[in-house]
């Protein structure tokens, strides 16, 4: 069996490789097209997902759930990034999360992203402030469309003009294999899941967070910052400072985000699958974004041959923390089948 498992997964990068070097694009099989050029796939519990020029914009009974960006976007050829969700929508259409804010230009919505990537002592940019680093996504399919919780999947590059062939063309140093999955609300709850499968293409590569104290770096959201947020974690109530906090397996933002008074909230919820489970935290109330902090200052080394997978699960939710019960949804998430 893990001689068949190592033939396949050297097959699939075979093949991944080929997509990366000739810039193919496939399009879901299964998507329903009612939209010349475009997928569009629509579900029996309101959930429908729906190919745009820009990327996959999903909604549930008509209403925005989150857009998924596909295609480069920059800000006036600047900060040029792909592969991440924004807008991520609130239960009542507020937009919980922020692209190019003018403190950070780099940061945006829903990232996963890493100050330090290596091969060797050579360093290939910078994914975290998009520093000769560049994110090409190769393909992206609409998976489970007759289920009640389909999803996205998307194929994407890892690229640097710092790492070339012998023809001096950029070489794919990393393959992604993103999976978003969008479970139908239940009351006043929505879950997303985001499992983020990295695999190396290169022999000793390794990836780390800043390369200070505050040591940030992984999945993250950049998400509005009202007055008054609530942070609470297991052990309750949390105050940011500039350092990591102590590890927790998960993390709530509670506030007012859409202006009205109203009081809604994100939960960030790590599998206890996850490397360095449970993780530690960076957390700013001003001007920054919001991390599940992995590997930390360290660079470690991404495998070849197994990728290393980070999986999260985002609660969206209306009232704060004391009007759901995170510990029992963490407790149900770690036990889902994978």
């Amino acid at each position: 069996m893990h001689v068949q498992r190592l033939i396949a997964t050297a097959a699939f990068v075979g093949v991944f490789l080929l997509a990366c070097v000739a810039g193919y694009v496939s399009i879901a099989d299964r998507a329903v097209a009612d939209e010349p050029g475009k997928k569009q796939a629509t579900h029996p519990n309101s959930i429908r997902i729906a190919e745009t020029e820009e990327g996959f914009l999903v909604s549930e009974g008509g209403e925005p759930v989150l857009f998924y960006q596909r295609a480069s976007k920059s800000l006036e050829g600047k900060y040029e990034r792909a592969d991440y969700v924004h807008p991520l929508y609130g239960l009542d259409g507020q937009v919980l999360t922020e692209d190019f804010p003018d403190d950070h230009l780099h940061h945006r919505g829903v990232f996963w992203a890493w100050h330090q990537l290596y091969i060797g002592d050579k360093k290939l940019g910078d994914a975290w402030s998009i520093i000769d680093f560049s994110y090409d996504v190769k393909d992206v399919k609409i998976l489970d469309v007759n289920s009640a919780s389909p999803a996205l999947r998307a194929e994407v590059c890892w690229n640097s003009p710092l790492w070339t062939g012998s023809e001096g063309r950029e070489k794919p140093f990393v393959k992604e294999i993103t999976t978003i999955r969008f479970h139908p609300t239940v009351g006043d709850i929505r879950k997303i899941d985001l499992e983020i499968a990295l695999l190396s293409l290169e022999k000793g590569f390794r990836i780390g967070g800043a390369d200070n104290k505050k040591a940030y770096g992984g999945f993250s959201v950049r998400i509005k910052l009202p007055d008054g947020m609530e942070f609470v974690g297991p052990a309750g109530a949390v105050e940011p400072i500039l350092t990591p906090l102590p590890a927790a397996a998960w993390m709530d933002f509670s506030g007012d985000f859409g202006g009205d008074g109203k009081i809604s909230g994100l939960a960030i919820l790590s599998h206890e699958s996850n490397p360095g489970y449970p993780e530690k935290w960076i957390l700013r109330r001003k001007g920054a974004m919001q991390n599940a902090v992995w590997p930390g200052r360290e660079p470690v080394v991404l495998a070849t041959k197994e990728p290393t997978v980070l999986r999260y699960r985002l609660i969206i939710h209306r009232g704060d923390n004391k009007d759901i019960n995170l510990g029992k949804l963490q407790a149900e998430y770690n036990i889902e089948p994978l």
